[in-house]
Order: structure tokens, then sequence, then C-alpha cells
């Protein structure tokens, strides 16, 4: 089915779209399906291209489970939410037509707003091509993706293993004729953020002991570690003046409890948690350890050190954005990994093998490493 509505789209729409301006655009519409720590690798994009375009009026359109991350940016003008199909977590999965009525509804929308230009921040989203064309978006850049490429007007050269925050600034550079440098990600939590954070640590750490937090939490379940594994690590890293916290999403609670329960000299955060106060208080730590996620990324636009356990993901595509010498990337580098399936081992190994083979001591070494010759 989609296969033929692409096809026939290609075919029917193209000539429907507005001529683009010889101008430069006046009206950028960004798309960004993704969730939050994607949001956040595209930061440096998105004052790029505000840099570029002082002027112009930026919108972005962001699923509301990603919104938080970029609901106070300085570089938009607008930010809508809408539950892109297939990356809402949380939903039933919909009727085989839901997705393309929702598809001609947004289009609908979109065109009255007459934008000259869409930029598609995921270089597979075949939805958010085909919205940009049934919207009437004269210019519509992403990547030469196959399912994307034919509802594009600009397809940039598409590598599949690409970090994910330098096509973004390809996006940026393909739309504007500037090519910006690298720049670090960007979030600042709000003055009341901070001053909770500031608050939680003048109570909870004394001043000669070092921070380390523990994110263990994901949205993926292959990218989970071993709840024994986090627990051999704190007990392997436990020094004199050293302080542990295991932080969490209020849905995290249960996981992140049980975790303390085996390890009650360590703190937890999670109920009372919003990306704004873990932010916040990231910025106090003497180092973060985690597995790949939005929160790991989160530690690196505070400049505080991090230590990013990855199996199934690419590290190349979403490792930390940042000085190598502060974020270390640690896998197992067995043959089937990066497989990029978050849901469940394609191998069927249970926990997946990629994550079992990553061991404790593994993470130890790096940790102390990184304690001894960073901040």
């Amino acid at each position: 089915m989609r296969a033929l509505f692409l096809h026939l789209l290609a075919t029917v729409a193209q000539p429907l779209v507005r001529r683009a301006n010889a101008h430069p655009p006046r009206r950028i519409l960004i798309i960004k399906p993704d969730h939050l720590g994607d949001l956040l690798l595209a930061t440096p994009a998105l004052a790029a291209l505000r840099a570029a375009l002082p002027t112009a009026h930026i919108t972005a359109l962001v699923g509301p489970w990603a919104a938080p991350m970029w609901q106070r940016s300085p570089e938009l003008d607008a930010l809508v939410t809408l539950p892109f199909p297939a990356f809402d977590r949380s939903a039933a999965k919909p009727s085989r037509l839901a997705p393309y009525l929702l598809l001609l509804r947004e289009a609908l929308r979109l065109r009255r707003q007459r934008f000259d230009a869409a930029l598609i921040m995921r270089d597979d989203h075949w939805w958010g091509a085909a919205l940009a064309l049934l919207a009437g978006i004269p210019r519509r850049i992403g990547f030469a993706h196959p399912l994307c490429r034919p509802l594009l007007s600009e397809a940039l050269d598409y590598h599949p293993r690409q970090h994910v925050t330098q096509q973004a600034l390809d996006l940026v550079a393909a739309l504007t004729g500037h090519r910006p440098p690298p720049a670090p990600l960007r979030f600042s939590p709000t003055p009341a953020a901070r001053e909770w954070a500031a608050a939680w640590h003048q109570t909870h750490v004394a001043p000669n002991e070092q921070l380390i937090i523990i994110h263990p939490g994901t949205g993926g379940p292959t990218k989970h570690w071993l709840h024994s594994y986090w627990i051999a690590l704190i007990q392997s890293l436990r020094r004199p003046r050293r302080r542990f916290l295991l932080t969490g999403s209020p849905a995290e609670h249960a996981a992140l409890a049980a975790l303390a329960t085996e390890l009650p000299d360590v703190s937890l955060l999670s109920s009372e948690m919003t990306i704004d106060r873990l932010a916040a208080l990231f910025a106090y730590a003497e180092l973060v350890i985690g597995v790949d996620s939005g929160p790991l990324h989160i530690a690196v636009s505070q400049g505080v050190p991090t230590i990013h356990l990855f199996g199934p993901s690419d590290p190349l595509r979403f490792g930390p954005w940042g000085d190598g010498s502060r974020h270390h990337v640690l896998s197992a580098g067995i043959a089937c990994s990066p497989c990029g399936v978050f849901a469940a081992c394609p191998r069927a190994t249970d926990p997946p093998e990629c994550m079992v083979a990553l061991t404790p001591a593994h993470v130890v070494a790096a940790a102390e490493t990184l304690l001894a010759t960073v901040r």
C-alpha cells in the first residue's frame, strides 16, 4: 500500500507544487518526528539556521513526546505538535488507513501557511517528505533515501551511518548556501530547575564529595544493560567521598527502585524528574553513565563527562556530539552490532548478547580513567 501511494504521490502531486522563489526563504518548516535525544542532537542545526536567516519565520513540527526539548528554543518562531505515525511508543497500532488520512488533513492545514521551504530532519521519513509535497512546499530538502528521494526537490547524498547532527547541519547548508561550523548541543534549564538542582545538591552532597550519576533507562528494550551489571558497577566504583545517584523518568521508577533496594546508600530521583531538572542536576556531576538515550545527550549538553553504553545502536550515527576525550562510547563489538533493532534482539538472545558482552569491568576502567583525567 505504501509503495503504491508513494508512486502515485510522486507522479500526481509534483505539478501542484508552487514554484520556488529565487529569494531567500521567508517561511521555513522543520519536520522532526523523533524523540527527545534526537531533537537535542539537532540543536546545532537550529542555531545555524537562525544565524544564516535571521529574519525568516521558522516553524518546527514535532511529536508531542519531544516538544519539551524545543519549547523554549530562541531559534524558533513556532512549535507545533503532531502525533506522527509509528513514533508514538505508547499508542495502539492504528488502522492501515489512519496514517494516510492524518497526512491529508495535516497537508491541507500546512498548505494554507504557504511555506517556502521544508527540511525533512530524518533521513528515512517518507511520511514527512510526503507531507511537505502535499502541502505544496516548493523546496523540500532531505536525503536520497529510496523512500524519500522521489518526493523531494533537493535530495542530499544518503550515508546510512552519518551522524544525525551532521545530517541536520548539511540540510541547513543546502538551504542557506552556507556551511555552518560544528557547534555544541544547546539546552538551557529554566532558572527554577537550576534552583531546584542547587538545593538538592546542597542537601545531599557534601562539599568534598564527587557526584556520580547513573541513568539506566531508555526507550528501547534491547538497549538496556543488565540489572546485576549496574549493581556490580556501582559497587566497584565505591570509594570514600563518592556519592551515587540513580536518575530516571517517573515511568522508570519501579526499575530504579529495584536497583535502589540492593544499593541502600545510593540516592534515587525519578518521580519528581523533568528534563529541565535532569539537565540542571547533571551540571553538578563529575560523571554521568548510562545507555544510549536522550538523557545522556542532555548530560553532554551540560558539559559533564559521560560514558555511553552501546549495543544495538550505531555510535557513528547516534553517539555523543562533543569532545571524544570527555565523552566515551563503550560497546562489546560483537559481529552483529549495531543492528539498529530496539524492540527485540533479531537473533532472539535475551538479554541481548551485545549488552551482556559489555561487562562491568569495561565500564569501571573507563569511569576511573575519566574521573582521573577530566574536570
